[in-house]
């Protein structure tokens, strides 16, 4: 069973300015929950007990807060005769643990240093999942993506790397998985329709062994790209690993893609969610 979890929450969200100037991207809501709350929740129910979130160097910390026990509101409920509202109020079992790590908005940015730098922190030597902060698969009546994700791991030194369909006439804003036999051998970004090799695309969330997630480790310590030169992109040391015979499994879901890093997309999530609730 994998039970530990990456989730890069850290950055300052400019798509999303003004709005993000006060609050966190991964704590705009959708419906009365934040955005990362629907991963942190599912990678819950899939069994995970340790969510490693890497976090920006800001005080107070949004996503800290709400994943802490709020006493004073605990004691107004009961005083008020609103018991039931408590499980509502508390959003974070007794035996699961979120440990935060601090990124330094000024220091190395891209996908892959948050990995890096909790795979180093916690001497990580086992599979994780690594789902990024501001984005979810909306399917509450399937198979959830970590569920996915965990059984398409064929042997326990395999990665897996989460697969969505969309018509390809729309590949041309996204990293597509090429694929053979169910298993990765690279992403193409942004493929015009007639290059794309898959209509199967990218959407950051994975299960990274453990030589993964050393190879990600190696590539943020041995480049040195400037601040205004390159990103530090996960995609680059994953190819790096398939290249070197590391399998990375495709699992593909059925599931909708929601995403809250543009308006449009977050007003889209909350369709579909509120949507969802009031007909259930």
């Amino acid at each position: 069973m994998i039970t530990k979890a990456i989730i890069p929450v850290a950055g300052w969200g400019t798509r999303r300015l003004p709005i993000t100037k006060i609050i966190e991207k991964s704590m705009l809501p959708v419906g009365n929950r934040p955005l990362v709350d629907y991963s942190v929740q599912e990678l819950i129910k899939a069994g995970v007990k340790d969510i490693y979130m890497v976090i920006s160097n800001v005080e107070p910390c949004q996503v800290q807060e709400f994943y802490k026990d709020n006493l004073a509101l605990n004691q107004y409920l009961i005083d008020r005769g609103k018991e039931d509202r408590l499980k509502l109020a508390k959003t974070l079992p007794d035996d699961v643990t979120i440990h935060y790590t601090i990124q330094d908005p000024a220091g190395k940015y891209g996908t892959a240093v948050p990995i890096a730098m909790v795979v180093e922190e916690y001497s990580l030597n086992e599979p994780v999942l690594v789902f990024m902060g501001d984005d979810f698969i909306w399917n509450p009546e399937g198979e959830s993506a970590t569920e996915t994700l965990i059984r398409a791991i064929q042997d326990p030194t395999d990665s897996a790397i989460l697969g969505v369909e969309i018509d390809k006439e729309k590949v041309e804003k996204y990293g597509v998985l090429s694929t053979e036999n169910g298993h990765l051998t690279g992403i193409v970004e942004k493929p015009s329709v007639e290059d794309a090799p898959s209509n199967l695309i990218n959407v950051s969330k994975y299960i990274m062994s453990p030589d993964l997630l050393q190879y990600i480790v190696k590539y943020v310590k041995e480049n040195d790209f400037g601040p205004k030169d390159q990103e530090y992109l996960v995609t680059d040391p994953i190819y790096e690993y398939i290249k070197n015979n590391g399998v990375m499994q495709v699992a593909p879901i059925a599931g909708e893609y929601l995403d809250g890093g543009s308006v449009e997309g977050w007003l889209h999530a909350n369709n579909v969610v509120c949507n969802y609730q009031s007909n259930h």
